[in-house]
């Protein structure tokens, strides 16, 4: 059988995905392009309505240049309006996401396709096959350590289409960290729906304290890059011990959502301005050159243009690095789809290009604040392109395999007339 997976939204989704072709593959299955394959398996999204969007044109698209496809849809849009992907051309299942870890059963049940081979996966653990560096193009492997989410943050559909949070036990993720990195991998990036809620509802009780110190203590040649912490999940100790331990990579994501405490309130986020500013604070001090990340929302109902500058007044100063900006979007069943005072579309779009800049600049900042240093490496691709430890993406001289370890000096390259410039890598031997 010739399968192929796309995958919408966040690492959690690519988690997921990857574990299920790893079970596919142990099963025969053979990865192959959406156009030609016998199964496609579209892995959606539904944070924004524009991710509903994308999912529907998606499926279409492949049932149009695929007409023999077998289409399942599953993810969160899948299980938050299962109707809506139903009854789309070649769809023949739709799976929610508690049915995920059985997926490579029920793509199985949903196909007339017969697998070519069935691999005897006794003792292999929750992924079957291995999966090595370089397949379907993975250098880093992407754990799901945790899943479902009890915080009710307003504008927020996920808590109900993943339930509540669950955890992999430590045994068992050590195990499967072995297995990773036994399989080639250097780097695993953690990653869940709530991370920073690891462990609470193990028996007895963990957190993610306890896994990291955990995994700072496994063997093998490999490193963690941990995924998106709720500001009130990094604690002091969690940002020492990244700062001191060479095992996790000086990279954090820590999503703000707005600078405006008033819609920090409205949005259910348990922190507040000072609170975000001191942890970050406290980030750069420890660790100077690592990259930070933060998500913020534009036009959440109610956001006054007075709100809105508290965004202008805190970000050019902050020491982030780079923003993902979001247009709020109605999720109907949420807190928010039921406020008053909705932001104009233009609002919203002005907004939005505004913070947008900002955060270019403060990406500027930080390439160019990182000339002239010397980090830390894996290559990827052709083995022309490196993501340092603090998250650069560098291009280097040919010659050297993908899922190496380098050494990078960064240097600024001029670009192509009329482009800005940038920053490239010089290996250092």
């Amino acid at each position: 059988m010739k399968y192929s997976i796309i995958t919408f939204g966040c690492r959690v989704n690519q988690a997921d995905s990857l574990a299920l072709e790893e079970d596919l593959r142990a099963r025969g299955g053979i990865e192959s392009e959406s156009i030609h394959a016998d199964v496609v398996i579209v892995n959606t999204c539904s944070v924004t309505s524009t991710a509903d969007q994308g999912a529907r044109q998606t499926i279409r698209r492949i049932a149009r240049e695929n007409p023999h496809a077998q289409i399942i849809a599953t993810g969160c849009y899948a299980t938050r309006r299962p109707g809506d992907l139903a009854v789309l051309p070649r769809v023949v299942r739709v799976v929610c996401n508690d049915d995920k870890d059985a997926m490579a059963d029920l793509v199985t049940a949903a196909s007339a396709v017969e697998f070519p081979t069935t691999a005897d996966r006794d003792g292999e653990g929750p992924c079957g096959a291995r999966i090595e560096p370089g397949v379907a193009g993975r250098t880093a492997f992407t754990l799901r350590v945790q899943t479902g989410c009890e915080e009710r943050c307003a504008y927020c559909i996920i808590p109900s289409t993943r339930g509540a949070s669950r955890s992999m036990p430590l045994e068992l993720l050590l195990r499967e960290v072995e297995r990773i990195a036994s399989a080639g991998f250097k780097e695993v990036v953690l990653t869940g729906v709530h991370l920073g809620s690891y462990g609470r509802d193990l028996s007895p009780g963990s957190s993610l304290l306890d896994l990291l110190i955990a995994l700072d203590g496994v063997a093998g040649d490999v490193q963690f890059r941990i995924s998106s912490l709720e500001p009130m999940d990094c604690t002091p100790r969690i940002v020492e011990l990244v700062a001191r331990s060479e095992r996790f990579l000086p990279h954090f994501h820590l999503p703000l959502q707005h600078a405006s405490d008033r819609v920090l309130r409205m949005m259910r986020r348990p922190y507040t301005l000072d609170d975000y500013r001191r942890l970050v604070d406290r980030v750069h001090r420890c660790l100077p050159d690592a990259s930070i990340g933060s998500d913020m929302i534009v036009g959440f109902p109610g956001e006054s243009e007075e709100d809105f500058a508290a965004n202008e007044a805190y970000l050019p100063s902050s020491p982030l690095t780079h923003l993902h900006v979001f247009p709020y979007s109605d999720r109907p069943g949420t807190e928010a789809s039921a406020m008053t005072g909705k932001v104009t579309g233009s609002a919203v779009r002005d907004r939005g290009a505004r913070l947008r800049a900002i955060g270019a600049a403060l990406t500027r900042r930080f390439r160019d604040a990182q000339v002239g240093t010397v980090r830390s490496g894996l290559t990827l691709e052709d083995g022309t392109l490196v993501v340092t430890d603090n998250y650069l993406k560098l291009r280097i001289a040919g010659g050297t395999p993908r899922n190496t370890r380098v050494r990078v000096r960064v240097r600024p390259t001029s670009g192509s007339p009329g482009a800005a410039p940038g920053i490239s890598g010089e290996l250092i031997q």
